[in-house]
């Protein structure tokens, strides 16, 4: 029984030396896949980092853009009121010289002329309307 004993026990010996073996090879490659996939991380993180930094410098430039626009609305809007101001203003300036002009129509509304001496007077009250 002393060689049953001896070829069972260098066979489980070799099995638990190739199961340690394999156990140990199992763990090498599953610390080299997952520090790999920790190095792509991080290298995904940095790229990631530096699209960030990229995308709010971009976003700073839209943002100064988009107050710029909003500062010139702004002034147009501005510019407008005061167009509007000076528009009803001439309307106003307008409306009364027409309204002079209407009252010097009526007061020579009735006048004949034959001549250039006789027509001056309604000439010149129309003239003064106009001023």
């Amino acid at each position: 029984m002393s060689l049953l004993t001896n070829v069972t026990s260098a066979a489980v010996s070799g099995i638990w030396k190739a199961a340690a073996i394999g156990i140990l090879v199992a763990s090498v490659a599953s610390s080299a896949y997952l520090g790999y996939n920790w190095h792509m991380a991080a290298l995904d993180r940095d790229q990631a980092r530096t699209e960030l930094a990229v995308e709010r410098t971009i976003s700073a430039q839209y943002q100064l853009a988009i107050r710029e626009q909003n500062r010139a609305v702004e002034s147009l809007a501005k510019q407008k009121a005061e167009a509007e101001a000076r528009g009803q203003a001439a309307q106003q300036i307008a409306a009364a010289n027409g309204r002079r002009f209407d009252g010097a129509l009526e007061r020579i509304k009735g006048a004949k002329a034959t001549t250039c001496d006789e027509a001056m007077p309604a000439v010149n009250a129309i003239l003064e309307a106009i001023k």
